[in-house]
């Protein structure tokens, strides 16, 4: 299977988006580093998305973008060529499942966690602050980029409820405009481009980071027994 990749970087530190499943990806202190750790991110992506392959993966390298983001922290303004692209209603629902059950899957992770504010993590900062470290922070993190992601395509949405719920109403505000399946990149906020296909990978993707710093945060702070592995980190089959 040939799995095209984005690769962004900055100096030696490298993000690798998985073009082929908007929403994978690895970091690593260079391009072979983040490329080593891609066929692992897939296959787990893929269980995920109830989509295994035992087959053989090619990756390639199909697009590059240098910049000056702080892309060890995952800052990341990469537009993919391939997101420039009008939507097809059938892809437009297969990538909103997907962006709906990530939503599901952190908010059954986040509510698995027995103490929501306790937390083995030292206190870190990085470019937009303090990282979030408990089961809380890491939440409203997460949920806090609803109304900003759909902002930059000038959908008005609002981050009140459940990540789930806030997220459905987004998607509900988007598909009220006209045209939203062909609507063109336009640029947002600090120069940045943004489309349909990026919001919908980006939720995709932003959920991934944080639902994986969350469910190791909860091993090294509970223990395994009860934190919900529904992102499919492990190579175990049976989901928590």
């Amino acid at each position: 299977m040939k799995i095209g990749c984005v690769w962004e970087h900055n100096g030696s530190d490298s993000l690798l988006y998985c073009d082929t499943y908007p929403g994978a990806y690895t970091r690593g202190e260079s391009r072979e580093a983040a490329l080593f750790k891609m066929e692992g991110e897939v296959r787990a992506f893929l269980r995920w998305a109830e989509q295994p392959s035992d087959g053989p993966l090619e990756l390639e390298i199909v697009q590059e973008k240098a910049g000056e983001l702080d892309i060890r922290d995952a800052d990341s303004d990469v537009l993919f060529d391939s997101e420039r692209q009008p939507l097809t209603r059938e892809e437009y629902h297969r990538l909103k499942a997907l962006a709906l059950q990530s939503a599901a899957d952190f908010l059954a992770l986040y509510e698995s966690v027995p103490d929501k504010n306790k937390t083995c993590l030292p206190p870190r900062r990085t470019f937009y602050g303090d990282v979030p470290r408990t089961a809380e922070e890491m939440y409203r993190h997460t949920k806090s980029v609803n109304s900003y992601y759909f902002g930059e395509i000038d959908v008005d949405a609002d981050n009140e409820g459940t990540i789930l719920e806030c997220r459905v109403r987004g998607f509900e505000a988007l598909e009220a405009v006209p045209d939203f399946l062909t609507k063109p990149a336009c640029e947002g906020s600090y120069g940045e481009e943004w489309s349909v296909r990026k919001v919908l990978r980006r939720f995709i993707w932003h959920d991934r980071i944080h639902a994986r710093a969350l469910y190791r945060m909860g091993l090294q702070t509970f223990g395994k027994e009860g934190i919900s592995d529904r992102f499919r980190f492990t190579e175990k089959e049976e989901r928590a």
